[in-house]
Formats: structure tokens, C-alpha cells, sequence
């Protein structure tokens, strides 16, 4: 087993989460070896160094955009990954059910419950949780600018940069292909999920299933920047309501086009300008992961 663990996620001791592990897997007599990445290129090349090694499990340990770092290193392989959550908001993880703890999340790991599950993926780049254009992308870049350059904490760069955004974000254009039919919308945002997401009542952003085999599409109907705020207000109390308020469409295959030649494109939080168009597929049952054995994905 490899363990790589993000340096820079969360406010832990990463040192300290290292020596943990370290002793949670003495006593099962795991043959582990913890790695420290100290940035999402090293994460990649680590994990890919792993794969080389041919171990049963490699460990992400980070944040969503660390697993994906490690994940997409490992998708069509028979190399298990586990997950140890040690982000902000660890919607993969949660997704699988995992506790948050760390010393508990690598107990799970320890007992090796592998399940198959789906992977995204737009113009060559895996989601496991799901992409996003317009608003959103815009927001994260704008966020981390004012962290890096003013020193403002993660939530409040968030809100900022969400303020901002909504007075002066520009709508796109697009023209969207799935199921042999064709959709054209103007929209400020653009969500595209890995398998299907709630989108209403208390358990809005969960997913019942990670191996449906398809790609969800969410379009919000409301135009115009007082519908965005109000949308958004909806969703953080959770009253959205799909004849109301947003195009909920499911697909193995999204063509999207517009007029620009690239857009920024969020994966799983992380941020890339792609070429357009834009071609998101689901790969079925592409990634192994380990889970809980209590865990009810499917």
C-alpha cells in the first residue's frame, strides 16, 4: 500500500497525520508507505511512480481536488484507491460514506472493501464528483486570488468573490448535444454531475448512486442576476424545485459548444481552460475504490 497525502490541505499537521497512520497500520502489519506531495503536480507523479509499482491500494489523502489528483492516475486500473478525507468539504468521500475521521477512514482502507465505481470526464480531464462552467469556475479563481493576495480566510474570499461575481459575471451562450437531441440556453452556470445529484430538501447535493452510468445535466430557468440570487438562496435552504426552478437531464454523452474557443471549466473544484468544444463522457465503472462494508452505494 502507498499512501500520498496532500501537504498543503486542511490546517492540520500534515507531519503529525503521517506519524498517525504510521501507527494505525503497525498493528495490522500493513505494508505502507506514507508519501507527502507538496503540490498537485507532485500528487500526479507520485501516484503515477505508484502505479508503476503495481501496489493493491494507493491512498489519497486531501481534499476533493487531491483525490482526483491521485484518482485520475488510477482509472482503468486495478489498483484500488483509498480515500483519507483531510479537506474543506469531502464530497467524494461522503459520498462513499466514509467517516471523516482519519484514523477511522484508514481502518476502512485497512480492511481493503473494493467496489467499482463511475468516472466523468470532459475533453480528457476525470470528475468524480462533477464539472461545472460559468459562475462557479469564475468564483473559485476569484476566490483564490484573494487569498493569495489579500490574506482573507477561504469563506470569505468564497463570499466575496460570489458578491462580486453576480453584479458583473457575463451569461453564456451554448449549445448543448445529448441523446440525439440539441438544447440552446443562455445560463450563467452550467452543472454536470457524475451519476445523479439531489437537488432538493435536506440531502441536496448527495448522490444515492456512484454506478449508474450516466452524466447528469442541471440548467437553471432563471435568467437574469436577481433569478441567480434568488436560485442561490433556494439552494442553500434547500427549496429548489425542478419544474420551478432548473432542467434536470440525464446522459452517457454531452456534446457542448459556443462561441468561444476556450472556457474555464471546473473538475471537482479545481480550475483548467479547455478548448471548446467541450465533450464530457462517463466512463462506467472505470475506478475501484474502497468503501465501508455497511456502505449502500448502488
Amino acid at each position: 500500500m502507498i499512501a500520498i497525502i496532500n501537504a498543503s490541505a486542511g490546517a492540520a499537521s500534515k507531519q503529525a497525520i503521517v506519524e498517525r497512520l504510521v501507527e494505525v497500520f503497525r498493528p495490522d502489519d500493513v505494508d505502507a508507505r506514507v508519501l507527502l506531495a507538496r503540490n498537485r503536480a507532485e500528487l500526479a507523479t507520485l501516484a503515477r511512480a505508484a502505479v508503476r509499482e503495481q501496489p493493491d491500494i494507493v491512498v489519497a489523502g486531501g481534499g476533493d481536488g487531491t483525490i482526483n489528483a491521485v484518482a485520475a492516475e488510477l482509472v482503468g486500473t486495478n489498483i484500488a484507491l483509498g480515500v483519507l478525507p483531510l479537506g474543506t468539504l469531502n464530497h467524494f468521500a461522503k459520498a462513499l460514506h466514509l467517516p471523516l475521521d482519519v484514523e477511522a477512514a484508514a481502518r476502512i482502507v485497512i480492511a481493503g472493501n473494493a467496489i467499482s465505481v463511475d468516472v466523468g470526464e470532459v475533453n480528457g480531464h476525470i470528475f468524480l464528483n462533477n464539472s461545472s462552467l460559468g459562475l462557479y469556475p469564475s468564483l473559485v479563481r476569484r476566490r483564490d486570488t484573494q487569498q493569495e493576495q489579500l490574506g482573507r480566510g477561504k469563506w470569505a474570499a468564497a463570499l466575496w468573490a460570489a458578491l462580486t461575481l453576480l453584479r458583473r459575471h457575463a451569461f453564456l451562450r451554448v449549445r448543448l448535444s445529448l441523446n440525439g437531441e440539441e438544447i440552446e440556453r443562455r445560463t450563467a452556470i452550467i452543472f454536470i454531475g457524475n451519476n445523479a445529484y439531489q437537488m432538493n430538501g435536506l440531502r441536496i447535493g448527495e448522490r444515492e448512486r456512484l454506478d449508474a452510468g450516466q452524466l447528469s445535466l442541471y440548467l437553471p430557468h432563471r435568467g437574469g442576476r436577481s433569478g441567480l440570487s434568488m436560485l442561490a438562496v433556494r439552494a442553500l435552504f434547500g427549496c429548489l424545485r425542478e419544474s420551478r426552478d432548473f432542467d434536470a437531464l440525464f446522459a452517457t454523452a454531452i456534446d457542448l459548444e459556443t462561441h468561444h474557443k476556450r472556457l474555464l471549466v471546473a473538475t471537482d473544484g479545481e480550475v483548467a481552460a479547455m478548448d471548446a468544444p467541450l465533450r464530457y463522457r462517463i466512463r462506467p465503472g472505470a475506478l475501484r475504490v474502497i468503501c465501508a462494508k455497511s456502505a449502500s452505494i448502488a
